[in-house]
């Protein structure tokens, strides 16, 4: 018998301030079988992030050929490509041909870091492309945001995100591993 996706439900207030942006979302996260909690909070967190109304959830896991998080413009094309983890060269290679921006966002401090050192030189010429790290302790506060029903809040300003919900409050602050060529979008 096949394991089912968990679903997560979570209504965000969102306040980004660098972009003037103001939005309220409510979201339905499938989590995977395969998908830690973590992940998926962190896949949470990076669509807070990018918030647009046009950004979206793909299949993730259950689809190869595309990203966690899109946002895709009125011709269909891809204008951000969000990915979670420590993929290989050839899917950024492939994303950064396919999309405008890509970022994406490493976590898991031990294999991140070695990833890092063996592909850093590789991506560079990959100008389109940002690379962001969460550090496991941070990672471990937010997965302990995650509920079946999350009711959040996040203020964006100058790269941080404060995010809180009635009980809890917590300062993210990425490490910035590879920023934008020439491009100081978000």
């Amino acid at each position: 018998m096949a394991l089912k996706a968990t679903i997560y439900k979570a209504a965000i207030n969102i306040a980004d301030m660098d972009r003037n942006f103001f939005h309220d979302a409510n979201l339905t996260l499938a989590q995977h079988p395969s998908e830690t909690e973590q992940r998926m909070m962190l896949r949470l967190l990076a669509w807070i992030y990018h918030a647009d109304e046009r950004l979206t959830f793909t299949r993730g896991l259950s689809a190869e050929d595309e990203p966690e998080i899109w946002r895709k413009n009125d011709h269909n094309g891809i204008e951000l490509w969000v990915e979670l983890g420590l993929p290989d060269e050839k899917r950024l290679k492939k994303a950064c041909n396919q999309s405008r921006e890509v970022v994406l966002y490493a976590y898991g401090e031990r294999a991140a870091k070695v990833w890092w050192s063996q592909i850093e030189g590789k991506v560079r010429g990959f100008n389109n492309l940002r690379i962001r790290y969460l550090e496991d302790e941070l990672l471990t506060q937010l997965t302990a945001f995650g509920s079946r029903t999350m009711d959040l809040q996040a203020t964006l300003q100058d790269g941080t995100i404060w995010l809180s919900d009635a009980q809890s409050n917590l300062e993210i602050h990425f490490s910035e591993w590879k920023e934008f060529a020439g491009n100081d979008g978000r």
